[in-house]
């Protein structure tokens, strides 16, 4: 008589549930993050402040000031791409170029005192409009959300952490 085969394991059946609550969670976060996104993106600010402009202010407010390939390789857009964007926020005032003080053929963009105003009244502006919308929320809710706040900081810090790059925070 031979051994019956054997089921499936523990530890294979926890690791199966556990993909399938993780899996279950990225989607639930993916779907409120997209009804979310019109909140964010309103315009209230500068017309010409699109979210890919907003983006290159936040990078360079982080991390400048940056040669342009590097502000692209932070965006994951193309170069000649970053470029033009440059040029257009360069042209509004919302950035500087300097020369890079290791190579003088280069240059560096950094964010100047209007785009870091401009940049700083779109953020309170979309807080404003996200405090308005959790302000509907139940206490219970606000609660849960301000204790989930840690895990999606943490989330957000090692979704936009650069190649080679140590999450800052971490």
């Amino acid at each position: 008589m031979t051994a019956p085969a054997p089921g499936p394991d523990h530890a294979e059946t926890a690791a199966t549930a556990e993909n399938a609550e993780i899996a279950e969670i990225a989607g639930r976060l993916r779907l409120a993050i997209q009804h979310l996104l019109p909140v964010l993106r309103a315009r209230r600010a500068p017309g010409d402040l699109t979210p890919s402009r907003q983006a290159a202010l936040a990078a360079l407010a982080a991390h400048g000031p940056l040669r342009i390939s590097e502000l692209a390789a932070r965006m994951g857009i193309a170069l000649s791409t970053t470029s033009r964007m440059v040029d257009l926020l360069d042209s509004t005032g919302w950035i500087a170029r300097h020369p890079d003080p290791q190579d003088q053929r280069a240059s560096l963009v950094a964010l100047s005192r209007t785009g870091r105003a401009v940049l700083d009244a779109r953020r309170r502006e979309t807080a404003a409009r996200l405090a308005e919308q959790i302000s509907l929320l139940t206490a219970e809710e606000q609660r849960t959300l301000y204790a989930a706040l840690p895990a999606l900081e943490a989330l957000s810090e090692r979704a936009t952490t650069y190649p080679g790059e140590l999450p800052r925070g971490i």
